[in-house]
């Protein structure tokens, strides 16, 4: 389920006849937001790096404004490039994995699953979390874990992997999860796994290091006075989109327009209550 829809699309908008980049549509609620808004000489660029997500749209989303893209968002600018368009009015980032994502059982994304380890966004890409939890040295498993996870045990539960491995290959979700159940001897809110799931998914698909990427090719489409929105659903990329803001307005080229992030309501956390997380912060290119 999408989240913060109409705050996120409010700020993108400055041209009801522009052109606007969905740099991660998934399934489209966003973008579907963004065509209602628009008028009939309008474009939307929808990209996304999950190949079923565009089949999903190709089929469900018809509209003569919509242009569909595989890709990643960290090479907007090439794919633009690619539809002769060198300028937009807005992008638009939603960094959210998608429940589909989640749930689907051959992506190997949740925890709860008996699915294969697996975890990419972009099935033609060769790291799975398979490799990452089998074949990275213990060292490199911890650093994973306590970077992009902020796990505390990270330590003990690289530990007790490289232990499990050594005896059998750990094969599913299920049966990474269960490794790192028995280092907790008290579970809190979130499950055991969580932190760790996360760090496993962002090193399979390079999220960090795309998002670095994707802003500033993003913001050298921008036209002046178009925005640039991103939402976050961690601190680390929520640190990542803060940092390359202030970047820009120490430049003298980027006016902040969410002084402090925008969150979702109560009501949106209680009907979709894995919002609860998500940041928005938007832009305006000088």
């Amino acid at each position: 389920m999408a989240v913060l829809v109409k705050e996120a699309v409010e700020l993108l908008i400055t041209s009801q006849e522009g052109i606007y980049i969905d740099a991660t549509i998934g399934f489209g609620s966003h973008s579907k937001e963004i065509l209602s808004r628009l008028g009939e000489k309008a474009k939307v660029i929808g990209v996304d790096r999950d190949a079923q997500a565009i089949k999903f749209l190709e089929k469900n989303l018809i509209d003569k404004r919509l242009i569909l893209k595989k890709g990643n968002f960290s090479e907007l600018k090439k794919l633009l490039q690619e539809l002769d368009i060198i300028i937009v009015d807005g992008v638009l980032f939603d960094l959210g994995v998608s429940l589909y994502q989640l749930k689907n059982s051959e992506r190997g994304f949740s925890f709860h699953s008996d699915s294969y380890l697996d975890m990419r966004m972009d099935k033609s890409e060769p790291l799975t979390a398979w490799y990452v939890i089998n074949k990275y040295p213990q060292n490199k498993l911890e650093r994973i874990f306590l970077e992009y996870g902020e796990e505390r045990f990270s330590k003990k539960i690289s530990q007790a992997i490289v232990r499990q491995r050594q005896r059998k290959s750990i094969d599913t979700c299920r049966e990474l999860s269960k490794i790192i159940e028995e280092i907790y001897l008290h579970r809190g809110k979130i499950h055991p796994a969580t932190k760790v799931f996360q760090a496993i998914r962002i090193e399979v698909n390079k999220e960090l290091k795309n998002l670095q990427e994707g802003l500033v090719s993003a913001f050298e489409l921008l036209k002046q006075e178009g925005r640039l929105c991103v939402i976050s659903y961690h601190s680390l990329e929520d640190r990542i989109v803060k940092g390359f803001f202030k970047e820009m307005v120490g430049k003298g080229k980027l006016r902040v327009i969410t002084k402090k992030p925008i969150t979702p309501s109560d009501e949106e956390v209680k009907v979709n209550p894995s919002s609860r997380s998500a940041k928005l912060r938007a832009g305006e290119r000088l």
